[in-house]
């Protein structure tokens, strides 16, 4: 069972966010595209100084969420804040929802489901320092290690990642979630 898996990230993003759950992603077989609003590379956030880079294997505008079977979101604090007000992350993002498609997102990375005002009546957890953003955008927030709604898997932190990676490739494997809604 080929599967292709878009992480969408810019600069500033958690490393272990985004290298856990590629390499989790690739040791099933499947492939996982870094996909960036700019190319060539972007830079990791270590915990709390800048770790290494990472090429980017497709630009925002060279994909479609039709050529993925999910999203996944690493969080970090630069990464989301700058994702969540480009206009083209928005649209991809919100498209993996409009086709039922599963999508990941740990730590800060919700941040970036708010401004694609696509967590109204959602079930999730994430860092608790955006918590009260998530509930007042309409999610209904939890403390919990890994919170599951119909395809949309969030974790808090990267402590976290176990559970997280476990349930994304669950709910991959699941394929299309009808229940998904925007």
């Amino acid at each position: 069972m080929s599967k292709k898996i878009a992480i969408l990230a810019t600069n500033g993003f958690e490393e272990s966010e985004l290298k856990s759950p590629k390499e989790h992603l690739e040791q099933q077989g499947w492939t996982a595209h870094i996909v960036s609003p700019e190319s060539g590379t972007i830079k990791a956030w270590a915990e709390k100084d800048w770790g290494k880079e990472y090429d980017v294997d497709k630009t925002l505008d060279e994909v479609h969420a039709s050529d993925y079977d999910a999203l996944v979101l690493p969080g970090g604090v630069i990464n989301p804040d700058q994702l969540r007000t480009n206009e083209s992350a928005l649209s991809f993002v919100r498209a993996f929802f409009q086709q039922q498609k599963p999508v990941a997102a740990i730590c800060h990375g919700p941040q970036i489901l708010i401004n694609a005002e696509v967590v109204e009546g959602k079930n999730m957890t994430s860092v608790n320092s955006i918590s009260k953003d998530l509930k007042n955008a309409g999610a209904n927030w939890e403390d919990s290690e890994v919170v599951v709604d119909h395809g949309l898997v969030t974790s808090r932190t990267p402590k976290d990642l176990p559970a997280f990676n476990a349930k994304m490739v669950e709910e991959i494997k699941e394929g299309k979630h009808e229940e998904q809604t925007l």
